[in-house]
């Protein structure tokens, strides 16, 4: 069903404002439930669906290497949540994580104050919002993405933007997300209006259009190619892909958004990513997460 919805991306692009109005997310619930039955299907017993999903595995690994019967909420922890040597490995590390610091250095940059004496409890009251993001403001008819918003704070209380992939940004998603993770939030992305069904579908469309001199799009790997290995790695699935952000990579010695990972993601289907501000990065970003509704915050998290 899902390799169906693949094939007929750019028709319902099209018919993506022929939703009924009273239900915006309507192709979007139907996306989302479809990824679910596949990937719940493609992890159930690898073994036994090789020739579906997994034809060029070896014998061995399909047998000792993936945890099966994964279900819809176990998938919050990317490929660890099939990845028998991965999640092991994963799980040794969080017993004492190396992003516990940026947890609570984000937590005093959320309390500081500004020059004009407010901070950013003026902007967001509510510390749970890492399952909220992005949103599509209605007045403005775009995606704004957490990191947008917490700029715009910024430059509205007369301080510096920062940069978006990493560094304090990173820190203070760290801690809304471990909030979020504490009150045990769940994603919930909002589709309420035909423009915001049109930016979901566009986001969609991106994220299955092959691009860049290797001919790879993001469901390349993450979709068809999930939980297929890359030297030492598996691939990781679109669902649940954006619940643990930002995370630390070992690779990056620290923090890095949604944004930053994409980025690098991006570059390594062989084309030039989009910038993190763009309607094309925020767009891609609000689909992704949108598929992930329903299903626990669990960031900050730690990543190879």
């Amino acid at each position: 069903m899902l390799l169906k919805i693949v094939k007929t991306i750019t028709l319902l692009a099209l018919t993506s404002s022929a939703i009924n109005a009273a239900e915006f997310n309507t192709q979007a619930e139907k996306d989302r439930l479809a990824l679910i039955k596949y990937f719940e299907a493609k992890f159930e017993d690898p073994e036994k669906n090789r020739n579906t999903f997994f034809p060029y595995s070896t014998d061995e690994e399909l047998k000792t290497a993936f945890i099966k019967g994964i279900k819809h909420q176990d998938f919050s922890k990317g490929n660890y949540a099939f990845n028998k040597d991965g999640r092991a490995q994963y799980d040794e590390i969080k017993e004492m994580p190396p992003y516990e610091d940026a947890i609570e250095e984000g937590e005093a940059l959320y309390s500081k104050q500004f020059k004009n004496g407010k901070s950013f409890e003026s902007c967001f009251p509510d510390t749970t919002i890492g399952g909220m993001y992005p949103i599509f403001d209605e007045s403005r008819k775009e995606v704004i993405t957490i990191g947008q918003a917490i700029n715009e704070c910024l430059s509205s209380n007369g301080e510096k933007k920062w940069k978006m992939t990493k560094g304090n940004m990173a820190k203070l998603q760290a801690y809304f997300a471990y909030e979020t993770m504490e009150a045990e939030k769940k994603v919930d992305i909002k589709i309420e209006s035909s423009d915001a069904a049109a930016a979901y579908e566009r986001g969609k469309e991106y994220y299955y259009t092959q691009r860049g001199y290797l001919k790879f799009s993001c469901a390349s790997c993450h979709v068809q190619g999930a939980g297929k290995r890359v030297r030492n790695e598996k691939m990781s699935q679109l669902l649940g892909q954006t619940t643990h952000f930002p995370v630390y990579r070992l690779k990056w010695s620290g923090l890095g958004t949604l944004e930053r990972r994409m980025g690098g993601c991006i570059k390594d289907e062989g084309q030039v990513p989009p910038k993190s501000v763009s309607d094309d990065m925020k767009e891609l970003l609000y689909f992704m997460s949108y598929m992930s509704n329903d299903m626990p915050v669990d960031g900050p998290d730690i990543r190879k």
